[in-house]
């Protein structure tokens, strides 16, 4: 059994929790703002944890699955036994995955941004010289293939 709901239309005790949570752990919070995600673009859902532990563990839906709209990125957890704690463990792996795309979009714009330098730079004067003295020899070398005259 799943379920699914955008955590910026809850108003129960779940979401007391969570903001409870986010209060205790200032880090989190501050690390979510810098990043630019807002609880209202993040899916949420409970399903039944998978693995090791018996009953306790196949019974209770404590595992966390979190989506974050805008970017599609999914994170699913399932470190703790309690479904709040999984919670924040959820959006710490998020803020993770988040900054690793930033991170790897970033270097991608500044790799292309190299290889054009790179591609468009010229060549320095030695190596310019050097390429025009083998040019230079090739042509001496083709000169001296002529016709052979005959008797």
């Amino acid at each position: 059994m799943c379920w699914t709901f955008p955590v910026a239309e809850l108003f129960d005790s779940n979401y007391i929790v969570l903001t409870n949570m986010l209060e205790t752990d200032p880090e989190l919070a501050e690390r979510m703002v810098r990043l630019g995600l807002r609880e209202e673009d993040l899916e949420e859902s409970f399903v039944r944890g998978t693995g090791a532990g018996g009953q306790k563990i196949n019974k209770t839906s404590s595992t966390v699955q979190l989506k974050h709209l805008p970017t599609g990125i999914e994170v699913r957890c399932q470190r703790e036994r309690q479904q709040s704690a999984n919670r924040v463990w959820a959006r710490w792996e998020l803020c993770e995955k988040v900054e690793e795309q930033r991170q790897t979009a970033k270097l991608e714009t500044q790799n292309a941004r190299e290889k054009t330098r790179r591609q468009t730079r010229k060549r320095p004067r030695g190596l310019k010289e050097k390429i025009l003295r083998h040019k230079h020899q090739r042509s001496d070398l083709k000169k001296q293939r002529g016709r052979v005259k005959g008797d």
